[in-house]
């Protein structure tokens, strides 16, 4: 499995938010740091913005900043809103498969169960939890060396 870029993305915005916490951050701080488009980031803040992660101002002065906790953000929900599809095969949207043997195929129940353990790994961990201890220090650390944390 392999999250779309809108998910990763959406995964980098708030590690770089949370690794900035009481500061609005921009996009193009974010683009800067990580490299990415900044076009690209400015589709994924909409979307963290409308699911209630982030808050963003706009304007000269705008940008974005954690609109929760991060012990309130679990991973796993955060994919499920930035993950614009979550079906792995065909058939897990009956309205557009078109796999002759769905009906006898014993591949669908086991591909289902491996994804929801895959979210469910993801909801033991919090955005808390990654911006935490030494590894989440060293994080904050390699933002500010690439240029966009405001530390």
């Amino acid at each position: 499995m392999q999250l779309s870029l809108h998910a990763d993305y959406a995964l980098r915005v708030l590690l770089y938010a949370g690794s900035n916490p009481k500061t609005t951050v921009t996009t193009q701080q974010i683009s800067t740091a990580y490299g990415i488009s900044r076009n690209h980031l400015v589709r994924v803040v909409q979307t963290l913005g409308e699911v209630g992660y982030v808050r963003v101002t706009q304007g000269r002065a705008g940008g974005l900043m954690l609109a929760k906790a991060p012990e309130e953000i679990r991973l796993g929900q955060v994919v499920r809103d930035a993950e614009p599809n979550l079906r792995l095969v065909e058939c897990f949207d009956r309205a557009t498969n078109t796999c002759p043997i769905i009906d006898s195929c014993g591949l669908k129940g086991p591909l289902r169960k491996a994804l929801e353990a895959f979210l469910a790994e993801l909801d033991k961990y919090t955005l808390a939890d990654l911006l935490a201890g030494p590894r989440g220090a060293q994080m904050a650390s390699a933002l500010v060396q690439l240029g966009g944390a405001q530390k």
